[in-house]
């Protein structure tokens, strides 16, 4: 599976690759990130939450990487989800902000009967990547993931509140709105 996504934070960029490139900041924005434990300059170990409860966990290294600019890596060894990507941090034209562009490359487990399990239960993950950049901006602008009183145990909430894609307006909710 490849997934892409961008946001732009209003940090500059050498601010926001250093948030990134200290990679045990990672699971304050990426939901599923249990732990992100550096085990070397350009090595770590990663475990993340999985469908139905699980646990899945890889070894991974930067393979590129341009300080302020750009990281990439690979996972290593037997990973439970072999992955790889890039992050980009590309100054935007307001002269203040980053834009973040992230591509992401891994092997959902289970092939396409473990996709669309996944997505039945609600890990659709173009919207989990979109959701995860959202949070890094929250926490780059703000200091925290802003949260609403419905759901304030982070984490824990995503089964109590499970997210889904939004969905157009029917026919019957457009003309209520023209009533309006």
């Amino acid at each position: 599976m490849e997934l892409t996504a961008t946001t732009t934070i209003r940090k500059p960029a050498p601010e926001v690759y250093a948030f990134w490139r200290n990679l045990e900041n990672l699971p304050t924005f990426m939901a599923h990130l249990e732990e992100v434990r550096a085990t070397g300059d350009r090595t770590s170990h990663w475990s993340a939450g999985a469908p139905f409860g699980e646990n899945v966990g890889w070894d991974a290294e930067i393979v590129d990487e341009a300080p302020g600019e750009r990281i990439a890596w690979r996972s290593t060894g037997n990973a439970d989800v072999p992955n790889a990507g890039t992050v980009r941090f590309v100054p935007a034209p307001d002269g203040v902000s980053t834009e973040v562009h992230v591509a992401l490359e891994y092997d959902v487990p289970g092939g396409p009967v473990g996709k669309a399990v996944a997505k039945y239960f609600g890990e659709e993950p173009h919207q989990q990547l979109d959701d995860d950049l959202r949070r890094l901006k929250q926490v780059l602008e703000t200091g925290e993931v802003v949260r609403s009183e419905g759901a304030p145990w982070g984490k824990r909430a995503r089964k109590e509140f499970p997210q889904r894609p939004a969905q157009p307006l029917s026919d019957s909710e457009l003309a209520k709105g023209a009533d309006a």
